[in-house]
């Protein structure tokens, strides 16, 4: 899996990136972008979970929802 094919302008970048000593080698360089995409989808996923959160919120204020009843959903809870 340590194959990396790059674009002549990433390779430029890369080898800019290493010659300034922002990195020590490609793997460094592949490591951080690695990094960001995780980050990236980190974040993604709490935005998707928070604009789920704001609707419940919107349909629950807006009379979309019934009580929940405990006994009803576990009739034994209580015992």
């Amino acid at each position: 899996m340590p194959n990396v094919h790059l674009t002549k302008q990433m390779e430029s970048y890369v080898r800019g990136q290493i010659g300034s000593g922002a990195y020590a080698n490609l793997s460094e360089v592949v490591r951080a972008g690695i990094r960001l995409l995780m980050e990236r989808d980190g974040a993604r996923q709490y935005y998707a979970l928070k604009a789920d959160l704001e609707e419940a919120v919107r349909e629950a204020e807006t009379g979309g929802f019934s009580e929940f009843d405990p006994i009803a959903y576990e009739p034994d809870a209580g015992r």
